[in-house]
């Protein structure tokens, strides 16, 4: 593992608007989270958040938009602000996170200037049903294979601490593995009340052992990101996920929760003599 670490920030451009059914999902409207909802973030925004996450050494920077997929309207959306966002933060790598696109959709998404794609497994193929019903994790894996014949870089992860199997964990990496994504994204759960599943029950240390299996299965990928629920799952034991595999992580917020202070992780990695990428 490679002891410079990847930072990444999440920029929300849209939230709270999706009419799926993903159980874990508080951007749902179906389970009425109390949670701020818009349309489009004001691109001026957008940019001085693009500005401070490289002030404070985010490489990636990604685009995430609240909808099952992409429309003309959200496209457009996407690639007016990746124009914008390259204008005043050209260092960093622009990441769309926009659920299911087809090949020619991912390919304006390029000319407009973004790099990489993230689209989530999210779990097995086998408990994907019991998560969400509105549509099937074949479209994920699809969408995922659309990004690879795009030429962009692919991201996809998925969400422990569901109510998933150990059988399903090992079932969503196999299936990450055979898509060759250079960053595998892990989440954990971070339980929202108006939402219909049960808290993570996951400890910190089945946690830790999820990452060590990530980076033993998907060994391919050049990074293992430990991305929403970090703060909550690991508490005062962050510093150890980087002892078990990962390299890369989310700073700042997460789409509708809380994140740390985005200096309080670069003294963490400060303390444990980790640097920060400068490059991709």
């Amino acid at each position: 593992m490679s002891e410079k670490i990847f930072l990444c920030s999440i920029c929300n451009i849209n939230s709270g608007t999706c009419k799926e059914d993903c159980k874990f999902c508080s951007q749902s409207v179906r389970y009425k989270a109390d949670i701020e909802r818009y349309k489009q973030k004001p691109i001026d925004l957008i940019c001085k958040e693009a500005v401070q996450a490289r002030n404070n050494g985010a490489l990636g920077f990604c685009l995430v938009t609240a909808d099952k997929g992409l429309n003309d309207k959200t496209l457009e959306f996407v690639c007016k602000v990746a124009q914008e966002v390259q204008k005043v933060a050209p260092q960093l790598r622009l990441i769309a996170c926009n659920g299911t696109a087809s090949v020619a959709q991912l390919l304006v998404l390029k000319e407009a200037g973004i790099k990489a794609y993230n689209h989530n497994l999210e779990t097995s193929e086998a408990f994907y049903p019991q998560i969400c019903s509105t549509h099937p994790w074949s479209e994920r894996y699809e969408t995922c294979q659309n990004v690879n014949e795009a030429g962009l870089v692919l991201i996809s992860g998925g969400i422990f601490g569901l109510g998933e199997s150990q059988e399903d964990r090992i079932s969503m990496l196999a299936s990450l593995k055979t898509l060759k994504p250079t960053s595998v994204p892990i989440n954990f759960y971070h339980h929202n009340e108006a939402l219909e599943l049960e808290p993570n029950p996951l400890t910190t240390d089945e946690a830790l052992e999820l990452i060590r299996l990530t980076r033993e299965t998907v060994s391919d990928a050049q990074r293992i990101m430990v991305a929403g629920g970090r703060e909550l799952m690991f508490g005062s034991r962050q510093a150890e996920i980087f002892q078990n595999g990962a390299n890369s992580i989310v700073i700042g917020n997460y789409l509708t929760t809380k994140g740390r202070v985005m200096s309080q992780d670069l003294e963490m990695l400060k303390s444990l003599g980790l640097d920060v990428a400068k490059s991709v």
